[in-house]
């Protein structure tokens, strides 16, 4: 390699070898940012910390912080619970609950084979949304070695005490329906699964502008989901909700397509999420891939990682200007340059690294900060929905084309902007234990993520926070085009 590459990672493309080909470049692309992954990792031992956000002027204020002045919190708190979200971090501060049983593409990494999610989940939730988080890895097995879902609502029932809000991840199908909907009803605070409600927010908004660039409405749009866990059965219910026409919405699980005629989904009681729309989608029946993409408008894949899951063929049949969402991580079930190549006008995946990311990592910043703003006892549908729009208007009014649908994660102005818009519609939805004005709204969240940012800044200008190594980028790069030149 003759030139280092650029700390910030961009164009990573143009390092590689010229004689490369654009599979090439995709797969060692992927490589290199799970090498450095792991370097990263073991060099700062994790991507989190706690640090005071209360001064110590003197030694006597530890009286204060700590014993015997800390008593007269505790007694107010005992007094009065909500006492609790203005004296404590409480109504800052958001649990990520993870049994790590499926984690992306990996399936059940064991509970603390999750950390590394979760504590991403944590390190965006404040540098994006000022809002802090921990992670918590939690073994949900029973004595025959499965998951428990019991397990998992007791747990979060026990801890809620302690958090304004909770966000559950990497939860196998069929228990994280169970569990978000029976947490949803006995728990106090928000509990919300990004996998399901925050990806189905984020894949809306790229569908809504997608839609615009292309000038279809949703409401006529032929849409196939391939995939039928907890993202894509949640993102067609928001699609509904949002004005698709159910009758217009196909669906793919592993054993085919749903619809009234599925028995199977019908007989397991676990599943009734995907039984309510074998319900009320595909009302022909079409079974398989090649018909349901005939003339379709978009694809919305959230399956297995790729490449190859999505066939060339496939989209090859579907309409003019077609729409593909292929988000599964780490590597999309096509690639993007595949999908152009077999048709597809507009192709988003779940990666930064490529065009129209599609992914909650701009979603779930801003709806938990919203929600704890007004110290939501929920996180309705229309919350997500409203937070689906905020994101769309924010990406047409700075511009959006086939290249770029949807706001990136360095866009901080637009997390305050969904933040709002959330908390504006928690109350309207009745679930607002705190009323704010929209400017009161937005003024706190942009302060709060902005001091984030800032603290994180001046962290790193004053070496508290290391710069990466340059030797860990080079490594990583070198071990990648090592491997797909073999």
């Amino acid at each position: 390699m003759t030139k280092k590459i650029s700390p910030t990672l961009d164009n990573l493309k143009d390092y590689f070898p010229s004689d490369f080909t654009e599979e090439q470049k995709a797969k060692a692309q992927t490589l290199f940012l799970k090498h450095l992954s792991a370097t990263a990792h073991h060099h700062y031992k994790g991507k989190i910390q706690t640090l005071p956000k209360a001064p110590v002027p003197a030694f006597n204020w530890f009286n204060v912080w700590y014993t015997p002045g800390v008593s007269k919190v505790s007694t107010s708190i005992r007094d009065d619970n909500d006492v609790s979200f203005e004296m404590s971090n409480r109504g800052n501060l958001v649990a990520v609950v993870s049994d790590s049983t499926r984690v992306l593409g990996d399936g059940d990494v064991t509970p603390p084979g999750g950390l590394g999610v979760m504590e991403g989940k944590a390190f965006l939730m404040k540098y994006l949304g000022g809002v802090d988080s921990v992670p918590l890895c939690i073994d949900s097995k029973n004595k025959n070695g499965e998951p428990d879902p019991d397990k998992i609502i007791d747990f979060v029932k026990m801890a809620q005490h302690s958090f304004g809000a909770v966000n559950l991840e990497d939860i196998s199908q069929p228990n994280c329906y169970k569990v978000l909907d029976t947490l949803r009803e006995e728990c106090d605070i928000p509990v919300w699964h990004d996998d399901a409600q925050g990806t189905a927010c984020v894949t809306l908004a790229g569908l809504i502008n997608a839609l615009k660039l292309v000038k279809k409405k949703i409401s006529e749009t032929k849409i196939v989901l391939f995939g039928a866990g907890a993202s894509n059965t949640t993102i067609a219910r928001l699609l509904i909700t949002d004005g698709a026409d159910p009758k217009n919405l196909i669906l793919f699980d592993s054993k085919g397509s749903l619809h009234k005629d599925r028995e199977d989904i019908k007989a397991d009681k676990r599943f009734y999420r995907k039984w309510e729309l074998c319900e009320t989608t595909n009302p022909n029946k079409i079974s398989t891939m090649e018909e349901a993409m005939k003339d379709a408008d978009a694809l919305i894949s959230l399956s297995k990682p790729g490449p190859d899951v999505i066939k060339p063929e496939w989209i090859s049949l579907m309409g003019d200007q077609s729409i593909v969402f292929t988000c599964a991580n780490p590597v999309p079930e096509i690639y993007p340059y595949e999908a152009k190549k077999a048709g597809a006008h507009i192709v988003a995946t779940g990666r930064g690294d490529f065009p129209n990311q599609v992914n909650n990592s701009i979603g779930f910043p801003g709806i938990l900060k919203g929600a704890l703003m007004v110290r939501a006892t929920g996180i309705t549908d229309t919350m997500a929905i409203a937070a689906a729009h905020a994101l769309a208007d924010y990406a047409e009014k700075r511009g959006i084309n086939p290249e770029n649908i949807v706001p990136t994660m360095d866009e901080a102005s637009v997390f305050p902007e969904e933040a709002t818009a959330v908390a504006m519609q928690a109350i309207k939805d009745g679930v607002a234990r705190k009323k704010l004005t929209h400017e009161q709204a937005f003024e706190i969240s942009r302060h709060d993520i902005q001091e984030a940012r800032n603290a994180t800044k001046m962290l790193s200008e004053q070496g508290f926070i290391e710069q990466p190594p340059q030797h860990l980028i080079d490594e990583a790069f070198q071990k990648a085009v090592q491997e797909v030149s073999k």
